[in-house]
């Protein structure tokens, strides 16, 4: 990276940042340290350090750091957030998210299963997805995670699940299951005390559910940008910035409290801000 900043560094104006997990810090923070504004892809980060490492670099350099999570960018989550925040809905209850595939047997001897590289499997993987979702419906810091992991014989963890709680008292489950007979699927729901959400990982649908409808009600909003569009319409000024750092560091200190617990077989973990 640094040989070829320093030899094309001067003909760019941005970089996709789209290698292995382990090397999106340092990369990233030398592409902005060289001038560029940088889409990332997910995960932003593999600790909580890192991606206080990025926001500090991003203030310093003033350079744009967008993470390409399609969910975060999609008019879907962005509408959904915005209904949670607005109160419409009410007070949040509990979120609940599941993301299942047949990721293990694919991925054998790949990069996506040596821990070093990839900080993590499937839950780090596609459940990635899950994650920053969750997190971006949240609008809040996580408190307290508790969380178990079944590797099935490989190096990461195939099966994972989480149960923790957001500063309001609000309940989260989440459950990975990456060794089952179907492509990626994914399904969130958010239940508040005067409706519910329905949605997926990647923002590809919203459906609205309120007091008086027998059945969810979609949502007709218009498709989703790729990562890439929604980037380049954040430099031009067209919209603010979906998926800032801010987002990856919320979900990159989840991570190291559900990595911690799991370690330990399911203690609870307490996260203080």
């Amino acid at each position: 990276m640094t040989q070829l900043l320093a030899r094309y560094g001067h003909e760019l104006d941005a970089a996709f940042i789209i290698t292995p997990h382990a090397y999106h810090y340092e990369q990233t923070k030398a592409c902005m340290e060289a001038g560029l504004d940088v889409l990332l892809e997910k995960p932003m980060v593999i600790t909580g350090a890192e991606a206080n490492g990025l926001i500090e670099t991003r203030a310093r350099t003033g350079r744009l750091l967008v993470v390409a999570f399609p969910g975060s960018l999609s008019p879907q989550i962005r509408t959904a957030v915005d209904l949670l925040r607005s109160g419409e809905l009410g007070s949040i209850l509990t979120i609940s998210g599941l993301s299942w595939e047949n990721w293990r047997t694919p991925n054998l001897g790949t990069w996506r299963q040596q821990p070093a590289l990839a900080g993590g499997g499937f839950f780090f993987d596609t459940g990635a997805h899950m994650l920053n979702t969750i997190t971006d419906l949240a609008g809040e810091n996580f408190t307290d995670v508790v969380a178990w992991f079944d590797q099935r014989e490989t190096p990461v963890e195939i099966l994972g699940a989480v149960i923790a709680r957001l500063q309001s008292g609000a309940l989260v489950t989440m459950n990975a299951c990456g060794e089952t007979c179907t492509r990626s699927t994914a399904d969130v729901r958010v239940f508040c005390t005067q409706g519910v959400i329905f949605t997926d990982i990647w923002g590809k649908f919203l459906h609205v559910q309120r007091p008086g409808d027998a059945q969810p009600v979609p949502v007709e909003l218009p498709k989703s940008l790729g990562v890439w569009q929604q980037f380049l319409a954040v430099r031009n000024g067209e919209i603010s910035n979906p998926c800032p750092p801010e987002v990856g560091l919320r979900m990159a200190h989840l991570w190291d409290a559900i990595r911690a617990s799991a370690a330990q077989n399911g203690a609870r973990i307490e996260l203080s801000f």
